[in-house]
């Protein structure tokens, strides 16, 4: 099935990616890509994105997991219902919510590494990429195409 290919697709590189920052650069280390504006920094994150819930990674990971079981379910149960970008959009966001999971899982935290400080000051990883482009996939298909479908598709 090309879901779960996508999804194992999505997590190597999330995970290879953090395996090679974390094994040869030393944390806070940055190094510039494109001056002043995109960095590859090493950061180990103990919260959840945009540094909230800083320490609490054993409550972040419960609430992980009961939101991956939430989604994959959802997913299953209404595969034949949801449209093919839906269907993208809840394999980007189950692999990126596993990518970090397996870090906070196996690490204790999360390896944070694409640094776009010409942008904003937060640091964030390829799961989160994973994850923000499932959630804008979903609400594009709700905003855009379910209106086209009268809205009842389901």
């Amino acid at each position: 099935m090309i879901y779960i290919f996508l999804f194992l697709i999505l997590l190597i590189i999330d995970q290879y990616t953090k395996y090679i920052i974390d094994s040869v650069m030393h944390i806070t280390q940055s190094i510039p890509i494109v001056e002043n504006f995109f960095n590859l920094t090493y950061v180990q994150n103990r919260g959840i994105a945009f540094g909230l819930f800083q320490g609490k990674i054993d409550v972040v990971t419960i609430f992980a997991i009961v939101a991956v079981i939430f989604i994959m379910f959802y997913f299953i149960k209404n595969l034949k219902k949801i449209s093919f970008i839906e269907r993208i959009a809840y394999t980007m966001i189950v692999s990126g919510a596993i990518g970090n999971l397996i870090d906070r899982i196996f690490r204790g935290y999360v390896i944070d590494m694409l640094d776009f400080r010409g942008i904003w000051h937060f640091i964030f990883n390829f799961a989160d990429v994973w994850i923000n482009i499932g959630v804008i996939l979903i609400i594009v298909e709700h905003i855009f195409f379910d209106r086209k479908r009268g809205g009842n598709k389901k």
